[in-house]
């Protein structure tokens, strides 16, 4: 008989954004769904290993129900990873981890010239949480495309959000690529998720996402309390705080991932356009381009990074 897996967020109290769907700030709320799954789908080191067992646990829970037996071995529970002993208890049989992509990893051409070996790139589901933009992107000063008199410097990241559901790209990439992929999204809180093919399936195994951080615990635990290693990544752009609600898209960034969700075809088209969001949590990237960011999608990045942000 097929077991139940039930998806679960622990209540927090939050302040509720405006239209009250979910708070202005992120926060895990009380959320069940459930879906079946097949016996022995996820590896189990992520439940019963004392490795995962020392990580910080998220009140985000998948649990099985309605088998008798065995259920820790089935139990799998959305983690924070704090290091390169984390990820290494995702790893498949030889040797991989998945990642999930919900920005510039929505292309293919974007994934591959920054993972040249990744293999099994496709799209999926994931149940839970939204799309914004609230975020400054040093990357965007470093190559001349952010516009900080317009506000327009921010990147994506995801966050926890009842009721929400996004269409991501997932692949796969080496073990030896860890350090390399925790230096290149430093800015983010990694999270072990459960992502599912578009009807429903779960995967086999876990995949790392990126999510949204606070300055404080990046401080904290990037950067070792160290207001000098903040101000190397930072400073310099004069930027003094990395998640904010009231900065827009960079335009180049932007149209790049409109242009790669496209690709992926209209079911991942229209989920990107309909739940991704502003800072605000309200508008829409739908709304957004129909009004303050209409132009952006005839706007041509600069030559040099042509094909980069080409979608």
């Amino acid at each position: 008989m097929p077991a139940t897996l039930r998806l679960s967020f622990s209540p927090i109290p939050p302040s509720l954004s405006h239209d009250g769907a979910c708070p202005s700030e992120p926060f895990f709320s009380r959320l069940n769904l459930t879906f079946p799954f097949s016996h022995g789908s996820f590896p189990t080191p992520l439940s019963c290993s004392p490795e995962v067992d020392r990580r910080r646990r998220y009140p985000l829970t998948m649990s099985t129900y309605d088998r008798p037996s065995n259920v820790l071995a089935n139990q799998f529970e959305v983690t924070e990873l704090n290091d390169e002993s984390d990820f290494e208890t995702l790893l498949s049989h030889d040797g991989r981890f998945s990642v999930c992509g919900f920005g510039s990893l929505l292309s293919e051409r974007s994934a591959r010239s920054t993972f040249p070996d990744l293999e099994n790139f496709r799209i999926a589901r994931l149940n839970g949480f939204r799309r914004v933009f609230a975020h400054v992107t040093p990357i965007f000063f470093e190559r001349g495309i952010a516009k900080p008199e317009t506000k327009e410097i921010s990147g994506l990241s995801v966050e926890p959000c009842e009721g929400e559901s996004l269409v991501v790209t997932v692949f796969e990439i080496k073990k030896s690529e860890i350090p390399a992929y925790i230096e290149r999204e430093i800015e983010y809180r990694f999270l072990a998720v459960l992502p599912e093919t578009l009807d429903g399936k779960p995967f086999d195994y876990p995949a790392v996402l990126c999510a949204r951080y606070t300055d404080e615990e990046f401080i904290r635990m990037r950067c070792k309390g160290s207001k000098d290693m903040f101000y190397q990544l930072y400073g310099q752009y004069n930027i003094d705080k990395i998640w904010q609600d009231d900065i827009l898209p960079c335009r180049a960034y932007l149209r790049h991932c409109v242009l790669a969700v496209k690709n992926l075809g209209n079911a991942a088209y229209d989920n990107f356009l309909d739940h991704t969001y502003l800072g605000d949590r309200k508008t829409t990237i739908r709304q957004y381009l129909a009004a303050k960011g209409s132009g952006i999608m005839e706007e041509l990045p600069p030559e040099s990074l042509k094909t980069r942000y080409g979608g």
